[in-house]
C-alpha cells in the first residue's frame, strides 16, 4: 500500500460523528420512552424487556461506527462516506420505527403492524437501491459474495444491477403492501427473495464471463 493510502479512509473523529447528532436524540428518546412505558405498565413489561430494543438499536449503531475500523479495505469508505452515513441513519430510523410500532401496540393503540412494516421495508429497499451503485468494495456493507470481493469490476457491475433491482422490487413491494389477499404475503416474500438472489446470481455469471 502506498504511504498516502494509509492516511485515507474511514476514521472516528468529531467531524465523522457530528452529523449524527439527530440520531443521538432519537436513541435518547427510545431509552426515555422505554423507561416511561415500564412505569406505565410495570406488571406487563419488565424493565429489561422494555430496554431490549433500544439497547439493540444502540448496539447496531455503534457496530456500524466501529466495524469499518477493522475493514482491510478501510480506505474505500472515503469513496462512499455520504452513503455509509445514510445507511447508519436508515438502520436507526427503520429499527426505531419498528420499536415505536411495538410500543404503540403495548399501550393499546390499534396499529396495522403488517401494513406499516411492509411499507417501511419497501421504502427501505427503494432508498438503499438509489445509492447502492455508489458503495465501494468493503467487507461489511453491500453485496459481499466471493465473486464481488474478488473483482472490483464484478463489484461495480453487481451493485449497479442491484440498484435497479432493489428500486423496482421496492416499488412492487410498496404496491403489494396494502393488498389484503391470501396470495399477497407470498408475493411480497417472493419479491424480497428475488431482490436478494438476483444480484448474487448476476455476480457469479459476470465473474465467470470476465474470467473466461
Amino acid at each position: 500500500m502506498r504511504e498516502e493510502d494509509k492516511d485515507e479512509g474511514y476514521s472516528l473523529t468529531w467531524e465523522t460523528l457530528k452529523p449524527d447528532w439527530p440520531l443521538w436524540v432519537i436513541l435518547a428518546g427510545l431509552f426515555g420512552g422505554a423507561i416511561a412505558l415500564h412505569a406505565a405498565l410495570p406488571e406487563q413489561m419488565p424493565l429489561r424487556w422494555a430496554l431490549f430494543e433500544p439497547v439493540m438499536i444502540l448496539g447496531l449503531y455503534l457496530l456500524m461506527l466501529l466495524l469499518p475500523l477493522l475493514d482491510p479495505w478501510r480506505r474505500n469508505y472515503a469513496r462512499f462516506d455520504g452513503v455509509y452515513r445514510l445507511l447508519r441513519w436508515l438502520t436507526v430510523l427503520f429499527m426505531s420505527g419498528v420499536c415505536g410500532i411495538s410500543r404503540a401496540e403495548a399501550v393499546g393503540y390499534n396499529v396495522d403492524t403488517v401494513l406499516l412494516l411492509d411499507v417501511g421495508t419497501a421504502l427501505l429497499f427503494i432508498v438503499i437501491g438509489n445509492v447502492m451503485g455508489q458503495i465501494r468494495p468493503n467487507f461489511f456493507v453491500g453485496i459481499r459474495v466471493p465473486w464481488t470481493l474478488a473483482s472490483e469490476e464484478v463489484w461495480r457491475r453487481t451493485h449497479r444491477l442491484a440498484a435497479r433491482v432493489w428500486v423496482l422490487g421496492g416499488l412492487v413491494c410498496l404496491a403489494l403492501a396494502p393488498v389484503r389477499a391470501p396470495w399477497s404475503p407470498h408475493a411480497f416474500v417472493a419479491c424480497l427473495i428475488v431482490m436478494g438472489l438476483a444480484p448474487v446470481v448476476y455476480a457469479y455469471v459476470i465473474f465467470r464471463r470476465l474470467r473466461n
